[in-house]
């Protein structure tokens, strides 16, 4: 698989850059976290909410929205799934880490997305980036079979339980409408079949689950 790099014209279309902010409070708090195994994903760390670096990220990039600052840690070098966001999602590596990324507007009208279209970038250790709504992403990827740690920042109660129940995947594993990929407060999912996804989950992810080796 090519990684690209965030310097790239290719990265313009899935996000940007940060380069207005110093994360470095951020990304050493980080380095206390632990990196497990699989993948672990909090949505909410009060140490590192409790930065100074929170303020200025809610008023930046969200204009002054409340944001959560969680982590999502551990080893990992497939794709198994795409979700993404009605906002923008700060991703701020701790580690080098590689993102595999697509784009919600070439989905088919039936929800089903070709992994063929992905592309992977390298986030270097230290480096803030916005992926834009659009942009459908998943679980980072560890370098050289390392582990990862990426602090992860949203509009506050996302990726929480829902209070109420949405349109399920029917018997034949489609999605009569969008709805049916809303798995969490303002997260929308799609799965790849050998993802290791429970029953119920849209796996609408067509082609090969993709590796970064």
């Amino acid at each position: 698989m090519q990684i690209l790099s965030i310097d790239s014209p290719d990265f313009k279309r899935y996000g940007r850059v940060i380069h207005n902010i110093d994360f470095g409070s951020l990304v050493e708090k980080m380095k206390e976290m632990p990196i497990p195994d699989g993948v672990v994903y909090e949505p909410c760390i009060p140490e590192l909410e409790s930065l100074a670096v929170m303020k200025e990220i809610s008023k930046i990039i969200y204009g002054e929205m409340p944001i959560q600052i969680g982590y999502c840690n551990g080893h990992n070098t497939l794709l198994n799934g795409l979700e993404y966001h009605r906002s923008s999602e700060i991703n701020v590596a701790a580690t080098d880490a590689v993102l595999m990324l697509g784009l919600q507007m070439d989905m088919e009208n039936d929800f089903t997305y070709d992994t063929a279209m992905v592309k992977s970038f390298l986030i270097p250790a230290g480096t803030g980036v916005e992926l834009y709504a659009p942009t459908l992403h998943y679980a980072p990827c560890g370098v050289d079979g390392n582990g990862f740690q990426m602090a992860i920042v949203l509009p506050k109660g996302t990726n929480y339980p829902l209070k109420e129940n949405h349109s399920k995947v029917l018997a034949d594993g489609t999605a009569p409408d969008e709805d049916a990929l809303l798995v969490a407060t303002n997260k929308w999912l799609i799965g790849h079949p050998k993802g290791g996804f429970d029953v119920g989950i849209f796996c609408g992810l067509k082609g090969e689950n993709l590796s970064i080796f």
